[in-house]
């Protein structure tokens, strides 16, 4: 996965759109610190990368769903 800084993601964006569409990501850094902000995939990457969650002893128990507005990571989730 390259890294590109955003002037040059904008300026190369029809470029590097067609190299997303083979498959290819990359990352979108900001500033002079070069800080990374975004992280640019082709979609069907992004949707088979969301996992389920396994309950473990509940698994027969129940079941869980996430809505795509539930805003918490997974650390915060399990309380580490």
């Amino acid at each position: 996965m390259d890294t590109l800084p955003v002037g040059e993601f904008k300026s190369q964006f029809a470029d590097i759109l067609s190299h997303i569409r083979l498959g290819k990501g990359y990352i979108v850094t900001y500033g002079k610190k070069k800080e990374k902000v975004a992280v640019v995939i082709p979609y069907d990457r992004y949707i088979s990368h969301k996992k389920p969650y396994k309950l473990g002893l509940l698994e027969s128990k129940g079941e869980v769903i996430f809505h795509e507005d539930f805003k918490m990571s997974d650390e915060e989730l399990l309380g580490l």
